[in-house]
């Protein structure tokens, strides 16, 4: 179940807003209004994150290489790279 908070939280609680989100490693859901707003995270949850869409990226890339045929031998690449040190 997702945390949910007010924005006037930020301001009244932040310590307490803040160490739930490097306990848990999950977001805050910040609603204005009774709207939904943001999403407050730790730095290393943020950063896990992206990390993890990085990851992904590459993946997806590789992929797409291989699906197009434009992937050559791994001791040819190695070589390559071995060369350029």
């Amino acid at each position: 179940m997702p945390a949910i908070r007010p924005s006037s939280d930020l301001r009244n609680k932040y310590t307490e807003i803040s160490n739930f989100c490097h306990k848990y490693k999950e977001p805050i859901f910040i609603t204005k209004n009774g709207q939904g707003d943001l999403a407050v995270m730790s730095i290393e949850t943020y950063e896990k994150l992206i990390g993890k869409f990085e990851l992904y990226k590459l993946l997806d890339e590789g992929i797409d290489a291989t699906e197009k045929k434009k992937v050559r031998p791994f001791k040819e690449a190695l070589a390559d790279i071995e060369k350029d040190l």
